[in-house]
């Protein structure tokens, strides 16, 4: 444990609270990953990480720049191979499924940048989001769902994305993921570039898909309040996890508190 090393960005705290929660052993295992390992070229990316996100649980992920969060999100949606180990989902092995497999499984990602498609209006990618299905009713009730919880989507639906500010593209790319109807959501540091009110604002959706019973997996570089609105967390260096636990454990543990919180 005394590998932490203080990397981590100034803290931006908002005093985020979330809803305590039962013990998680009420909840089933929905996503295992077990000793897996990925690797860019000769550079091992991911060392034997085994973790577990239980069903209507928030979980997060924290750690430095470099550290392998987004590869093991990359791993987890099929984007990026495994070399080694296992990744599980409802209960079945989906290490060497393709991403839209997965995707059909009820796993859905909202990567690192947003990535939305630029030139088409905000209607259009969140139609887009819901590519998999069919039932035409539920997914017009669903943009509405969306436009309740990010209403200015809802002013500027017939506007190009690419236009759109960096918080609001957040948004939509959340927005658009949730279209799928996910078991599972993956966040890639959704907070990545925004200004203090608008991460406050993303960080608010978060917790309100957590009390609705959603189950999300938060990679995030900012410790705090990541920490602050999770059931369980995992801190990863240099590809390995190295201490896990409740949000609020980590929270005050004196070694995260050293190098992710900076006090």
């Amino acid at each position: 444990m005394s590998r932490i090393v203080n990397q981590a960005p100034e803290p931006i705290g908002f005093g985020l609270v979330a809803k305590a929660k039962p013990a998680a052993e009420a909840h089933p295992v929905l996503l295992s990953v077990a000793n897996l390992t990925s690797q860019y070229g000769r550079i091992q990316a991911l060392r034997g990480v085994t973790i577990e996100v239980r069903q209507g649980q928030l979980v997060a992920l924290v750690g430095a720049n470099g550290a392998g969060k987004t590869t093991l999100l990359r791993a987890i949606s099929g984007v990026q191979k495994a070399s080694a180990g296992e990744v599980r989902f409802a209960g079945q092995d989906i290490t060497h499924l393709r991403p839209d497999q997965r995707v059909r499984l009820g796993i859905c990602q909202v990567p690192e940048g947003r990535q939305v498609f630029g030139p088409l209006s905000v209607e259009d990618n969140l139609r887009l989001g819901a590519y998999t299905r069919s039932d035409k009713k539920s997914i017009e009730e669903d943009m509405e769902q969306m436009y309740a919880m990010f209403p200015i989507l809802k002013q500027k639906f017939k506007q190009a994305a690419g236009t759109l500010s960096g918080g609001q593209q957040q948004m939509l790319a959340m927005a658009r993921a949730l279209m799928g109807r996910p078991k599972l959501l993956l966040l890639d540091e959704p907070s990545m570039g925004l200004a203090p009110l608008l991460i406050q604002e993303i960080f608010n959706a978060i917790i309100s898909l957590r009390e609705q019973g959603k189950t999300v997996f938060l990679v995030e570089q900012n410790a705090q309040a990541a920490l602050s609105i999770a059931d369980q967390a995992y801190v990863i260096e240099t590809g390995e996890i190295v201490l896990s636990g409740s949000g609020s454990e980590l929270l005050d543990n004196e070694q995260v508190r050293s190098a992710y919180l900076g006090i």
